[in-house]
């Protein structure tokens, strides 16, 4: 395959390119701040996702475009600028050759209870609080999308840097809930978030909904 990556050189997106290299397909890592070395199989490629025009051209000629797109959650305008770059993406990918847009969001809107989404509990950390609805907001713009081949990827609630398991090739996949464990917690390490993302890439299981996965 050859795939695009966008949000390349971040934390989620550093691993999807290296699991799509290890597999041996070709992949474009994009970015404002490309890497200046590449694995065999991956051209690190500089771009500005507002340039609609510039980025139709580099997506051109894939067979799927991963969105890992996040301006930063230390960023005051995470919100604004979230939505307004997802929505840049998903307008480039319409307005290019590619029809399969994968996109990985957030576990803020998973249903951690009937009508109850994560983001909305009590103890979701407030700093992330704007950026977890930016995204959840785009989860519900990107359901009205009908031209492309969409799916939206929820991370488990645990999945960070302090998740140590690695690569194990083994998960368990959902839909709207947290895939809990026996000890009721939800984790996934970005490799093997990187495995799922990978597969699905590979054969699609998932058309226009939300999908998740965990231990």
């Amino acid at each position: 395959m050859k795939v695009a990556i966008i949000g390349a050189t971040g934390f989620t997106g550093s691993a999807i390119v290296n699991e799509f290299a290890q597999r041996g397909h070709r992949a474009t890592a994009i970015s404002r701040h490309p890497k200046e070395d590449a694995a065999d199989g991956v051209t690190n490629v500089k771009a500005d996702i507002f340039d609609t025009k510039n980025l139709v051209e580099i997506l051109n000629g894939h067979d799927a475009v991963i969105s890992a797109y996040n301006p930063g959650w230390s960023n005051p305008d995470i919100y604004e600028d979230y939505l307004r770059g997802a929505r840049f993406i998903q307008d480039a990918v319409k307005k290019s050759d590619v029809k399969r847009l994968i996109v990985v969001g957030g576990a803020g809107s998973l249903y951690v209870a009937p009508g109850l989404q994560l983001v909305d509990t009590p103890k979701f950390p407030q700093e992330f609080k704007p950026g977890a609805t930016a995204v959840r907001e785009y989860l519900n713009i990107l359901k009205a999308e009908n031209d492309l081949d969409w799916v939206f990827f929820s991370p488990a609630i645990e999945m960070h840097a302090g998740i140590t398991t690695g690569r194990t090739g083994k998960y368990r996949l959902g839909f709207d809930s947290p895939v809990f464990d026996e000890h009721h917690r939800n984790t996934l390490s970005v490799e093997d978030l990187a495995v799922v993302i990978a597969d699905e890439a590979e054969t699609p299981r998932f058309r226009r909904q939300r999908f998740t996965a965990g231990y």
